[in-house]
């Protein structure tokens, strides 16, 4: 198959060879499947190297596929290369929705178990690994298994968050949530600062089914995260369900620098904030508006020109966040980085059943970066050391060069998921963490 296949952030070396299922399935039953030959690929969203695999292989997944649902329960089934566009254009005109949807629908629904996605809703559904009921894993041994909460639940728990690397998950069902329609009502709250977003911010997750806050990351001094709250429910009823247009807009060519500087982006950061409040009250919004706003532009991430993006979430503990975002901000600011988009929530308390899920209670903070050399990499990893000194953690699948120690810190758990880590897959990603920290543990083992 041609590639290359990307990821979204376009700062890692693409995989530029790819077999297909039914040749996968063939080397297994011949017995001919290499260590670390292959890896899962879904619609190449992830923004590091988690989806890449450049040594060997990678395994496109995705694909249109039958949808069963069951309208009494919300149970739906799919293959794991269906796009979540199409699980939604098939259940909402129904009255179900997935109980947690990221920041894009282009994603397949294998590829949001295997990452564990979350959304504006977290405080309430907690992450889409919650919602997923069971479902088959191939594995390099030929044999199809069968996960679920009661049924090979080590694999069941590794998988979701496991970034693929247990295996190809073929088929998967997953409750939905009831709701009266697709749209949402939508209402926008200023704060002039920080503070008064932690002020609101429990409140309006009580209130509320999505809370999501926009920050002006350029403001400073008494304005310091300067933005709008942006909380949502579902409309009870509304007329006919519209399914998401295909983008008008696109960036059909890439530019030869970065698009995306202080100047353009604080033009940028006045035009949406008057956008969100020229209009009091609540306002019916799209879902596709709500949850998937950048969606509406193809090919966005050529903005940030020829170099790329780098994309930084963290989660601290709520009882840091105050003091910790704040500081997150601040180095961005000193570094004289410009960040695009800039989105503040609130995790709650909800676990998933997911080994390496990355929510736990607190704030997450996501900044995005045009690729710009030492200078981003040096604020990269002063992100990094600020929200692991806090007891927090980077997002694996959002990453494309933390250090190994780093991904050890957030993650101690990392070596239950190598231990149900199938061995012929393997990915850049963590190739260049978990095998590198194994690499020492061995080393500190032969010397004893």
């Amino acid at each position: 198959m041609r590639g290359p296949f990307t990821s979204f952030g376009r700062t890692v070396t693409a995989t530029k060879r790819a077999m297909r299922l039914e040749e996968v399935r063939g080397l297994i039953e011949r017995g001919q499947v290499g260590t670390g030959s292959l890896l899962a690929y879904g619609n190449g969203r992830s923004y590091g190297d988690s989806c890449q695999n450049c040594e060997n292989a990678v395994v496109p997944m995705a694909s249109a596929g039958e949808i069963s649902l069951d309208t009494d329960t919300g149970l739906l089934t799919a293959s794991a290369g269906v796009m979540l566009s199409d699980i939604i254009v098939r259940a909402a005109p129904l009255g179900w929705f997935p109980a947690v949807v990221p920041g894009t629908q282009n994603i397949t629904l294998g590829g949001a178990i295997a990452n564990d996605v979350h959304g504006k809703n977290h405080h309430r559904r907690g992450t889409f690994g919650c919602h997923v009921e069971r479902f088959s894993l191939l594995r390099s041994d030929g044999v199809v298994r069968a996960c679920s909460r009661t049924e090979n639940t080590e694999l069941f728990e590794a998988s979701i968050g496991g970034m693929g690397l247990t295996g190809l998950i073929l088929e998967a069902t997953i409750r939905l949530m009831p709701v009266g329609h697709a749209d949402v009502e939508e209402s926008a709250v200023a704060f002039d600062n920080l503070d008064e977003y932690f002020e609101l911010a429990a409140d309006a997750d009580a209130q509320n089914e999505y809370a999501v806050a926009w920050i002006d990351q350029l403001a400073g001094g008494l304005e310091t995260g300067r933005g709008v709250l942006l909380t949502a429910n579902h409309v009870a009823e509304g007329g006919a369900f519209k399914a998401a247009k295909k983008p008008n807009l696109s960036v059909p060519l890439q530019p030869p620098f970065n698009v995306l500087n202080q100047y353009s982006i604080g033009l940028f950061n006045r035009a949406y904030r008057w956008s969100k409040l020229r209009r009091p009250g609540l306002r019916r919004s799209s879902y596709a508006s709500y949850f998937f706003p950048l969606d509406g532009v193809r090919n966005w991430n050529r903005l940030y020109g020829p170099g790329g993006l780098y994309q930084h979430q963290s989660v601290v503990p709520e009882a840091l966040g105050r003091d910790v975002v704040p500081a997150l901000l601040k180095a961005a600011q000193d570094a004289g980085q410009a960040s695009f988009l800039t989105v503040l929530k609130r995790f709650g308390p909800v676990r998933s059943p997911g080994l390496m899920s990355f929510p736990s209670a607190g704030y997450t903070l996501t900044l995005d970066f045009p690729a710009q050399g030492n200078a981003t990499l040096k604020l990269l990893e002063k992100l990094d050391a600020i929200t692991i000194e806090a007891g927090g953690a980077v997002n694996p699948y959002k990453d494309a060069r933390m250090s190994a120690d780093v991904f050890a810190a957030g993650f101690p758990q990392w070596r239950r998921l190598e231990a149900q880590r199938d061995p012929a897959f393997m990915s850049d990603f963590w190739r260049r963490t978990a095998m590198v920290l194994d690499g020492q543990e061995h080393k500190r083992e032969a010397a004893e």
